[in-house]
């Protein structure tokens, strides 16, 4: 019997799980992540050993919502640049004599700002790294994850990938080299989203970047970095009010603004209603509202979604959440 034609049953499969996250927070283009409990993607990797040693084979599936959008090539796909990347910096297909199976369950809604393929690298980092016992510290794990963010928005980017490897409210530095904070939240702070379900481009995050200027006036700039300290004061300080009176941007939003329909519309409802502040979540076309208690999210949320029906979106799906824990190995099996 030719004993490349025998059943190969034995594999180690590694599960983990990463949460949504919001980026920029206002004034915080490209340096505050905060990651976000409302949806969840979990991806899982499983060995299996062949019976000769060669290059191995990388098999990529997806499951759920809006899957038809993810690139199924390797080296398009956010999780499997992830994988290519850590694979060749520790060796690890060398003389290989087992293939992996990369499944990526999405939850988190592809293409709307709340960190879609970030989450999805972040637990393909996480997988990859118990799946061979690396034992990376999270600042080198944050750096594999951001490597996935160039098939989405052409780039490495780590606020977003920050805030769903590490939870919570994160400060990150990209120039000379990638560092990070992380700051705990107030126990007060709750997140309304309203997610405007409509056509958005494959490439969004380019299409959104695409829109910035490339000057600014100096009072802007001011602004922006008054109220940047004021959102990191808040964090440090554990004040969801002081949080939310630096969440206003003079520089980026304002230039995408028009991408969103309803964009005013929404911001008004929200305030009237009682929303802190709001604003876009990454670069949308989902908006988030700072709030002190679920209550009045679950109203603010209400009165985000009639706006942008007012505004032309039939369906808008809305959550209420609070800052998310790290992510997480969930199932480890031999």
């Amino acid at each position: 019997m030719d004993s490349s034609n025998e059943k190969i049953d034995e594999f180690i499969t590694c599960s983990a799980v990463a949460h949504s996250s919001t980026a920029n927070l206002g004034p915080g283009f490209d340096v505050f992540g905060l990651g976000l409990d409302a949806f969840e993607d979990v991806v899982t990797i499983t060995k299996t050993n062949k019976m000769k040693s060669s290059i191995p084979r990388i098999n990529l599936t997806c499951s759920g919502d809006g899957t038809e959008m993810i690139p199924s090539e390797l080296n398009e796909n956010t999780a499997g640049l992830v994988v290519i990347k850590m694979l060749h910096d520790f060796n690890l297909n060398k003389n290989a004599n087992w293939d992996l199976d990369l499944h990526i369950v999405k939850k988190i809604p592809i293409g709307y700002g709340l960190g879609s393929s970030a989450a999805s690298a972040a637990a393909t980092a996480l997988a990859v790294d118990g799946l061979f016992n690396l034992q990376l510290p999270k600042r080198l794990l944050i750096r594999y994850a951001a490597e996935g963010e160039i098939a989405s928005a052409g780039t490495r980017h780590y606020d977003n990938v920050s805030g769903s490897m590490l939870g919570g409210f994160v400060i990150v530095t990209s120039t000379p080299e990638f560092d990070f904070i992380g700051l705990e939240v107030p126990e007060s702070l709750h997140l309304a989203i309203a997610v405007p379900v409509m056509d958005v481009p494959i490439k969004k995050t380019a299409v959104a970047r695409g829109v910035l200027p490339k000057l600014v006036p100096l009072e802007s700039v001011i602004c922006n970095t008054a109220n940047a300290s004021t959102v990191v004061a808040g964090f440090a300080l554990k004040n969801t009010k002081m949080i939310a009176k630096g969440i206003n941007d003079l520089i980026v939003e304002p230039s995408r603004k028009h991408l969103i329909p309803g964009y005013e519309l929404v911001k008004r409802n929200a305030i009237k209603e009682g929303a802190l502040a709001v604003t876009i979540s990454g670069a949308g076309p989902s908006m988030i509202s700072v709030l002190e208690d679920k209550k009045t999210a679950i109203q603010v949320a209400n009165s985000m979604a009639q706006a942008f029906l007012e505004s032309g979106v039939v369906d808008t799906k809305t959550i209420i959440c609070r800052p998310s824990g790290g992510a997480k190995i969930v199932h480890v099996s031999k």
